[in-house]
């Protein structure tokens, strides 16, 4: 099995604890994770990475936020702009280095990348992702009056800002990444789920204050590019039904039914695991011959082989 591949990073996985998050250990991890990556290149698949970027996202507006006497604060969208150009960078250069060191005449590039949402969609009207750091009540009605933020108390830790999370509808540099790819190019794109903008009554896109699902952004890139595959690498080999619990069963395969059946009763963690398995499902809905997977990334290969992993086919 060859073709294209579309493998989707989570933010998380570069950041492996609190004591871990620097800037230089994040690109270890990065580089722990191009080996992987790179060994998918040298069995034949033309490679498009996508990655998270959620805890970089909270550092760049805690800086802003602790900065707000000195300089005006930076909008969601530029952050998610200023990670995909910093995360970006951290792959050029393992993704390179490790690609020379085999011998393999790859190009990487980064692609800074919007993601379109609707105006419309009901998500504006319900902001419910939290982004930043905790605050006191005070502070966070403070800024909720001076620059018009939704804030809420989140289960006794503090208060936080929550922003929409909209549900992706076009890539807009789809077609530059698509060329790039097929020109052999390692493509990384789409970081954070894409910098969300709207089309305003001329066409013209405005940046939003919000965030996009990366899951969901890397599975409509997926589809846009007609990729073969569908990678979401976690923290697990496998996905589980029944987590945690005596009668806890691993899964080597679901069909698109099966997937949604179980995820409809809860089987899937709402913030963790279902977002993939959705994710995965409505790629290979929509994809006619795709497949998806998830794995862990040191597997990564092995499930190309179908000895790990869960796999969501049609």
């Amino acid at each position: 099995m060859s073709g294209l591949a579309v493998v989707a990073l989570g933010g998380n996985a570069l950041v492996r604890d609190n004591d871990h998050d620097s800037i230089p250990e994040q690109y270890e991890t990065v580089r722990a994770v191009a080996p992987h990556l790179v060994d998918l290149v040298e069995e034949g698949w033309r490679l498009v990475v996508t990655h998270g970027n959620g805890p970089q996202v909270g550092f760049i507006l805690r800086r802003s936020e602790m900065a707000l006497s000195e300089v005006d604060p930076v909008p969601v969208d530029y952050a998610v702009g200023d990670t995909q150009g910093a995360i970006g960078y951290m792959f050029l250069k393992a993704l390179g280095n490790e690609l020379r060191a085999r011998g393999l005449d790859r190009p990487v590039v980064t692609v800074v990348t919007q993601t379109v949402v609707d105006a419309a969609d009901p998500a504006f009207e319900r902001p419910t992702k939290p982004i930043g750091a905790f605050m006191d009540e005070d502070r966070a009605r403070r800024f909720a009056d001076e620059l018009g933020w939704t804030v809420v108390e989140d289960a006794g830790r503090g208060w936080r800002r929550v922003v929409a999370s909209p549900a992706p509808k076009e890539i807009v540099e789809v077609g530059t990444i698509r060329s790039l790819s097929q020109a052999g190019t390692v493509v990384v794109a789409a970081g954070g789920g894409g910098i969300p903008v709207r089309r305003d009554e001329r066409g013209d896109l405005v940046g939003v204050e919000a965030v996009i699902d990366k899951d969901l952004a890397s599975a409509l890139l997926a589809v846009r590019l007609e990729a073969d595959l569908l990678a979401i690498p976690t923290g697990v080999d496998k996905v589980a039904v029944s987590w945690g619990r005596p009668e806890q069963r691993w899964l080597d395969s679901l069909t698109v039914a099966e997937a949604r059946r179980l995820a409809e009763a809860g089987e899937f963690g709402e913030g963790s695991m279902r977002p993939k398995v959705e994710a995965l499902a409505g790629f290979v809905e929509q994809r006619s011959g795709g497949a998806g997977v998830i794995t862990s990334p040191e597997r990564l290969r092995d499930a190309l082989g179908r000895s790990t992993g869960t796999w969501i086919e049609g």
